[in-house]
């Protein structure tokens, strides 16, 4: 059942609990979060990078496909369609594309026009009956060619973003996106606190949900967090389990190169992955 996110994400809130954002890059990323959303009952959050866009030959087949897909899988529970990361252009091209949902990352902008774009951006949004998340302080690492060093978002600047009527702020606290270094000092807990109060109680998003320590994760939903994305976890274990397939042979065996058969054992592992964030998070049973 295609959603915007502001519901999921305010029962999330106020039930302690968050709700993963598992970004997809092809049918079979979209096929195995979905099946698995629905048999643990929980609401779930499809994020599309505008790289992974491009891939998929355009916003306009990426909502085409998870629209159908969702239709004749039966789902049931509250799947957001949603742009992870997204330029100001892109953000208005997913809007007429079809999403129920976009981020707008205006992190790397001045505040003010960080602002400026937000404010339009949430207008458009809602009058289409989207939800819309916005960022402050840029998360480390690299998405999507816009370069993050994990700052620590000033919870002024926040609150300015969060009175705009965004409907959930991701909030730069040390977290990264891809795999974490070893020297990584971990998530600021008091900046996320101050963050927290600023803003009115609003929905956080944690980025980079891969690698953060499972203590630290359900600490941050204590203290605000109600969704948390993941992507490199997933693409981590498809390829492990695509390479495991390749090595041991399968692929020569039978018609074991059909591709069927050869990307079954990558989406068997991101369905088992997806089950250990689901439980993680606390959102089984919460659809």
């Amino acid at each position: 059942m295609l959603v915007n996110a502001t519901n999921m994400l305010l029962k999330a809130r106020d039930g302690h609990y968050g709700v993963g954002q598992f970004n997809i890059n092809n049918l079979e990323w979209t096929k195995s979060i979905l099946l698995q959303a629905q048999a643990m009952q929980s609401p779930v959050i499809l994020g599309v990078s505008e790289g992974a866009g491009k891939y998929m030959t355009g916003f306009k087949t990426v909502a085409a496909m998870v629209r159908a897909m969702d239709e004749s899988l039966g789902i049931t529970v509250p799947v957001a369609l949603h742009l992870d990361h997204g330029t100001y252009e892109g953000a208005k091209a997913c809007i007429e594309a079809g999403f129920t949902s976009i981020m707008f990352d205006g992190s790397h902008y001045p505040i003010e026009e960080n602002v400026a774009k937000t404010r339009e951006l949430v207008e458009l949004a809602h009058d289409k009956g989207l939800s819309i998340e916005a960022e402050v302080g840029s998360i480390g690492g690299v998405e999507d060619g816009v370069v993050g060093a994990g700052e620590i978002a000033d919870p002024e600047e926040c609150a300015r973003i969060a009175s705009l009527g965004v409907d959930f702020l991701a909030a730069g606290i040390g977290n990264i996106h891809g795999i974490y270094p070893d020297n990584w000092k971990g998530l600021d807990f008091e900046a996320l606190d101050r963050i927290h109060k600023a803003t009115n109680n609003i929905p956080l998003v944690l980025h980079g949900g891969t690698g953060i320590p499972d203590e630290m994760i359900q600490k941050a939903i204590s203290l605000g967090v109600s969704k948390i994305n993941v992507n490199t976890d997933c693409q981590l274990v498809f390829a492990e389990a695509t390479r495991q397939y390749i090595e041991a042979g399968k692929d020569q065996q039978g018609k074991g190169y059909d591709p069927r058969k050869l990307l079954k054992p990558g989406a068997d592992a991101i369905m088992a992955k997806v089950k250990e964030k689901i439980e993680l998070f606390g959102s089984a049973n919460r659809a």
